[in-house]
């Protein structure tokens, strides 16, 4: 199983390879318009600080977000010296904290519920600021059959604001996730538009609902005014979402923040490295064909 999906992965970059018209092995390289990361919601999920910088390091996945309840243990509990520590751990490798990824929500019907989701976001975006991060993603995220559409908007709205305007004050992007019941295009777009924040920002999940309506081009334009530093992806391998395209879509956009892999497949595998390699070399792969086609 494992030599057949690397075979699955060699002829896949070498397809990518030679759709653009050049050999991926003696191309020049390709000035990144984007850099690549990885999301701890399954692969990482099981490793430290330490393990998880070494994964990064060696596979040259330079970028990482923490998804909170993971073993990492970055959370809002850790006192002051034990943030330091966590700094200082980033700061002195190669791999950037790009933020940490809450699994907060401003839809609840229970206003209680809303405020102590929103206060918890606010301990998130501190921690992400003193550990060294950028920004905190959170999430909408959707609608309930016994309220009102427009009301739960206002309410996901109005928290979202808050929450900008909390994050700016120290320096910290709010990235609102491409998802739940708020995945479909139309209706992130409402969202994000009316909220009109400068300091939240579209965080692109690459989910089956781009592919919908006027499709993924469509789509893609329409949200693209509002990203923020990071887009989520899922395995570059994975069948069930035109990758290529999406790849052109970024370079062509000139998109500089950071695509971040969120792995689907349970827990972290036992040869992560490797892994983490071959998803770099497939997104290399896609962005030399990218290049090439937009050159012509």
């Amino acid at each position: 199983m494992q030599t057949n999906r690397r075979q699955f992965l060699a002829q896949s970059i070498a397809g990518i390879a030679a759709a653009s018209c050049t050999s991926y092995a003696t191309a020049a390289p390709v000035t990144p318009m984007f850099r690549f990361g990885l999301v701890t919601y399954m692969w990482g999920s099981e490793l430290d600080v330490p393990a998880l910088i070494n994964a990064c390091e060696q596979s040259g996945v330079l970028g990482v977000e923490l998804r909170t309840t993971h073993a990492h243990g970055v959370e809002p509990s850790l006192d002051g010296k034990a943030r330091a520590a966590v700094r200082d751990k980033f700061a002195n490798s190669k791999v950037e904290l790009v933020g940490i990824g809450s699994n907060e929500r401003f839809d609840y019907v229970n206003q209680a519920e809303v405020k102590a989701s929103l206060d918890r976001a606010k301990a998130f975006i501190d921690l992400s600021k003193d550990v060294g991060g950028s920004g905190v993603k959170v999430k909408g995220d959707g609608f309930h059959d016994d309220v009102p559409r427009e009301q739960t908007l206002k309410q996901v709205i109005s928290a979202l604001r808050e929450l900008g305007d909390y994050g700016a004050e120290r320096n910290q992007q709010i990235r609102l996730e491409v998802h739940g019941g708020f995945s479909e295009i139309p209706v992130h777009y409402e969202i994000i538009s009316r909220l009109n924040h400068p300091n939240v920002r579209t965080c692109w999940n690459s989910n089956g609902a781009d592919l919908k309506g006027d499709g993924l081009d469509a789509n893609f334009q329409k949200l693209r005014p509002f990203f923020g530093k990071t887009a989520h992806v899922r395995q570059l391998d994975a069948p069930d979402y035109p990758w290529d395209k999406l790849i052109e879509l970024m370079v062509g956009s000139e998109y500089d923040g950071w695509l971040l892999l969120e792995a689907h497949s349970k827990g972290t595998p036992e040869n992560v490295i490797d892994r983490l390699k071959e998803q770099v070399a497939l997104l290399d792969a896609y962005r030399r064909n990218a290049v090439e086609h937009l050159s012509n």
